[in-house]
This record gives C-alpha cells, structure tokens and sequence, in this order.
C-alpha cells in the first residue's frame, strides 16, 4: 500500500444504476424461491421514463418481471412523475432462454463462463475492509436511512458518496475529504442541506470508526445544487458500479458484475470465495493484506489457476498460507455453492452497498 491518500465512492439505492442491480438481483431470488435450479442471467437498463429489462432464464419458475421492477422501482422512492421516472413508467421485457450450448457445460456442474476473480482483505478494518470503501458505504447506507423520515423528506432519491482518506506507511491514518451528493426540493438551500448532513450523516458514521472530520472538508452537490436525479438525469445499467460493489478500487476486479447472474456463474461466486479465502487468512493473522485469486474456464467444474498474494506483509511462510488457503474452501462450482448454500433467495441485499464488509453473507463467516 504505497498511496498516501486513497479514495472510494458508494452509491444509493435510487441510484440508476443500482435500481438495474436491484430488480436483476430480484428476479434472480425470485427464480431461486420457486426453483433451486434456475438459471439467470438478467440486465437492466433505466433511462428517462422507461426501464428495457434483457437476458437469458432458465427455470421452472413463473416469475412477472415488471411486477418485481415496479416493485423496486417504488422502494427506491421513485414514486412522483417530477422525477420523469417512477413504478408508472413503461416497463419492456425482452428475458428470453438460456443459450442450449452454455446449458451443455452447466448442467453438469461446470462454470457458466471463463473468467478471473479476485477476493481482498486487509486489517484496517474490523470487516476486514478498505477503509475507504467501508466509510463510503456507511455514509450512504445512512443517507439512504434518514430520507425515509418524515423531517427529511426534502430528500430525493439518488446520492452519493466519497472519502479520502489518508494513509502513512500503509495505515489509514486521517479522513481529510468527504463528498456527499443528494438530489432536494428546490426550497431547501445548499448551506441548510449540508448541515443536516453534516450532522445526521458524517459525524455518527465517523465516530463509529474512531475517525474525525473538518465540517469545511464535506462539500455538499458539488455544482451548487442538484434537484432531479435518477434515470431521468443519469442512464442506468446492471452491473456498472463493479468497484462500488468490491473493494472501492483498492483490490483488483475480474471485470464481470455480480447482480441477476445465478449462482453457476463464477464471476459472482468465483469472488465470493476468494473473498472468504482472503478474509480467513487476514483473520488468522497470517498476513495484514491478502489478495487471491482464482480462474476458471466454461463448463469446467474447478479453477484451472489459483493464487494467493499478500504485499510483503505475511507472518508466516507463504508456502503454509497457500496450503491453508486451498485446503479451506472446495473450489470446484458445486463446492462454493454447497458451502455457502447458495441456491437460495439471499442476493437482493447485496445489490445495495456492497457485497462484502457485511456479516449477513455466508462468505463473510470466519473460520475457527
């Protein structure tokens, strides 16, 4: 960790494009709660007044798409035509099969794409996350909460959020900067929105952390103002916000997303394991920072390549972490999916705020 400063964002969830992450990862569970075996592969798109949901499914299930994309739609705040999108808007379909040559490789237990996946830990944090990241996502996550009270409710969907912090040799050491986004009611002034944030955002994330702030460093929209956001103002897709998603940039990212892909899909649970596997050894004070990672090829059941780094900072011999990394976890398809019991309605949470840090997912549990 050579950077003296490092900076991450997160993302609300009436961001464009994590209401595309949303809905995807809602058909997905609602594929999983009918039929353990469905197979997804779904996108959206969210632009003004209109949302185009694609891809590919194979189930059993009998699933209304628009229903669930209303549904989501509405829980993102988007209930009010000022915004030029909201659960009224036209609402395309366009899910058709499962392509029969990647079913092929599939059916019998094998990836449903090739692919890299990495997973990060580091100890700076007690997730066993990047600070900055994990700072990004609580002020969001707040953010996100108080717009649901009724003393709030000048605040409009959408928002984001932006830390830099500051790091001497390795170790966060300082929050200096903090960015805050959020669309208003044209009455409430730029000065009166960023107190309120300042003191219902900012400072309960920062002391749960043990980390202070300047209120001068928080800027607050950075034009000045921001009144419409949404779709409307910003396109949405699925699977665009894969470092929001991660590691906030710190740990290196296959490049697939995660949101409406089922669990035979590697570039979401290939991660989720070497997540687990990095995690484990940070925890065992093997090493500070770990990075592993794994690749796999289409219709093979298990990595053809797998890897584990820790940036000089292993406390004990790299050939026991890496034995202690493959004997951890059965890498093969079938093996994380048994392990984490992943064929199962879990992955609507992880579309908000990230999908790791959080103790609610099966590959965040630490070993004993």
């Amino acid at each position: 960790m050579n950077y003296r400063y490092f900076t991450s964002e997160s993302v609300s969830c009436g961001h464009p494009d994590k209401i595309c992450d949303q809905i995807s990862d809602s058909i997905l569970d609602e594929c999983l709660s009918q039929d353990r075996n469905s197979h997804t592969a779904v996108e959206c798109l969210a632009t003004a007044n209109r949302l185009i949901i694609a891809g590919e499914v194979k189930s059993c299930a009998k699933v209304d798409y628009v229903s669930i994309a209303r549904r989501i739609i509405r829980k993102s705040g988007y209930t009010n035509d000022i915004y030029n999108f909201s659960f009224h808007s036209p609402v395309e379909n366009f899910i058709h099969q499962q392509s029969a040559d990647i079913d092929i490789g599939v059916t019998k237990g094998g990836a449903g794409d090739q692919g890299m996946m990495f997973g990060y830990a580091t100890s700076e944090t007690e997730e066993l996350m990047p600070l900055p990241i994990m700072l990004s996502h609580k002020l969001i996550s707040r953010l996100d909460n108080i717009k649901k009270k009724k003393e709030y409710s000048f605040l409009r969907p959408d928002g984001k959020s932006q830390v830099r912090v500051v790091y001497e040799k390795g170790k966060p050491e300082a929050v200096d900067k903090v960015v805050l986004a959020v669309p208003h009611n044209r009455e409430i002034a730029n000065g009166e929105l960023k107190s309120v944030l300042w003191k219902n955002v900012v400072t309960p994330v920062f002391s749960g952390y043990g980390f202070q702030c300047d209120e001068k460093d928080l800027v607050v929209n950075g034009t000045g103002r921001w009144e419409i956001g949404g779709p409307a103002s910003d396109t949405g897709l699925t699977g665009r916000k894969i470092m929001v998603d991660t590691y906030g940039g710190m740990g290196r990212h296959g490049g697939g997303c995660f949101s409406g892909k089922d669990p035979s899909k590697v570039d979401r649970i290939g991660a989720y394991a070497a997540r687990f596997i990095a995690k484990n050894i940070v925890a065992r004070k093997m090493a500070s920072r770990c990075e592993v990672q794994v690749a796999y090829v289409i219709g093979k059941k298990t990595p053809f390549a797998k890897a584990v780094e820790t940036f000089g900072t292993e406390m004990e011999d790299k050939r026991k972490i890496e034995k202690y990394a493959w004997n951890l976890l059965d890498l093969s398809v079938s093996g994380i999916i048994s392990a984490f019991d992943l064929l199962r309605p879990i992955y609507l949470p992880a579309a908000c705020y990230g999908h790791f840090g959080r103790s609610i997912f099966p590959w965040e549990k630490i070993v004993n």
